[in-house]
């Protein structure tokens, strides 16, 4: 069984502070991301500062979109794909479009 790949988006209720992500592996991105937050190691420092001053419960991770893999079976790199993708919504939410 292939893992679901796509986009997810970390983003206060507010909806004041959002980091989008893609990964061939969405659930395991997600659970290495809130563990990194909760430990204090995320990559994303400013995400991180956030979540530090406001915590956990001010926080949502939600997937955006996912991506169906291909009916070719011999593909197996999607870092394109899902390139595109992230671009796509970052001009989405950038124009106002919502990530709810």
């Amino acid at each position: 069984m292939k893992p679901e790949m796509g986009i997810f988006v970390t983003r206060t209720q507010d909806n004041t502070v959002r980091v989008l992500e893609t990964s061939s592996n969405l659930k395991g991105k997600m659970n290495s991301r809130i563990m990194q937050l909760q430990t204090g190691s995320h990559p994303n420092k400013a995400l991180q500062r956030e979540w530090d001053a406001r915590g956990e419960a001010a926080f949502v991770m939600e997937v955006l979109e996912t991506l169906t893999y291909s009916k070719d079976e011999t593909k197996t790199d999607y870092s394109e794909e899902l390139e595109i993708l992230r671009m796509m919504w970052e001009e989405r939410l950038s124009s106002g479009g919502s990530a709810q």
